[in-house]
């Protein structure tokens, strides 16, 4: 059995700080390189930070554009695949949720989330297609934050080949920031990937990996939440609470059905 290993990233993703944002991101990605890691993953909006595009206009992106530019260079030089996210400009309308995949300064590819709830959708497009990409040791699709709620995303990406799924959220909690009951908000969130994920990974005999944004921004709080589950829905490892920090793992893969 192979093992893919992981580094799932629980951080401060300020709104619209994207130099402060890129920083972060250096620096987990060299502290990771140093430990053979495989993947590491960085939470939903973790370039941009999780914005209202109405009031942070200039940290809408463009994959093609120099910011994400920056990321991808981060990579150049390591043997990891790193997974990001941003608020991507969207000529037709309203912006997308988008991850982006870099591996040794290339960018590999975007997906965009496709689940968009009803407080989302003044603010954001619906993405329309699963997507993988390929790691030497496994096949491996993206979802975001409330993909979580809808099975086929899942299912879609296991169809496609992927072995493992990598859940990179950022969901914020409500009420008034003065009076955050933030285990309140872990375990909601906690309960939600147990629940859910477990399931996906037991009816698709893929693996799950969560990354979730933690800690204060400006104006909205993130429980954070790092978890991993096996092809059987275990949850075999995670974070402890919601500290940010980097939790890594080592991603059990079962064989190839055509091996």
């Amino acid at each position: 059995m192979t093992n893919l290993n992981i580094a799932l990233v629980q951080m401060r993703c300020e709104k619209g700080a994207i130099d402060a944002n890129l920083a972060s991101m250096r620096a987990v990605i060299a502290a990771t390189a140093q430990r053979n890691v495989d993947v590491v993953a960085f939470p939903e909006a973790s370039i941009t930070g999780y914005i209202d595009p109405r009031r942070f206009p200039a940290a809408v992106l463009h994959v093609a554009g120099p910011e994400v530019a920056r990321f991808v260079a981060l990579t150049r030089g390591t043997q990891l695949t790193a997974i990001a996210g941003l608020i991507e400009a969207n000529p037709d309308g309203r912006p997308f949720i988008s991850q982006v995949v870099a591996r040794a300064g290339e960018l590999l590819g975007y997906y965009r989330k496709r689940t968009i709830p009803d407080d989302e959708a003044e603010l954001f497009a619906a993405g329309t297609a699963a997507r993988v990409f390929a790691h030497p040791k496994a096949v491996f699709g993206v979802a975001i934050c409330a993909d979580i709620d809808d099975a086929a995303v899942f299912a879609e990406c296991a169809g496609l080949g992927a072995r493992v799924v990598f859940e990179m959220a950022a969901p914020g909690l409500y009420g008034p920031q003065e009076t955050r009951d933030w285990r309140a908000g872990y375990e909601w969130w906690r309960n939600e990937c147990l629940t859910k994920l477990g399931r996906y990974a037991r009816e698709n005999g893929i693996a799950i990996a969560v990354a979730t944004q933690a800690g204060r921004t400006c104006d909205e709080d993130f429980p954070g939440g790092g978890y991993v589950f096996s092809a059987d829905g275990v949850c075999i490892s995670a974070t402890p609470d919601w500290s940010e920090g980097i939790h890594y793992a080592a991603l059990p893969l079962l064989p190839c059905p055509a091996n």
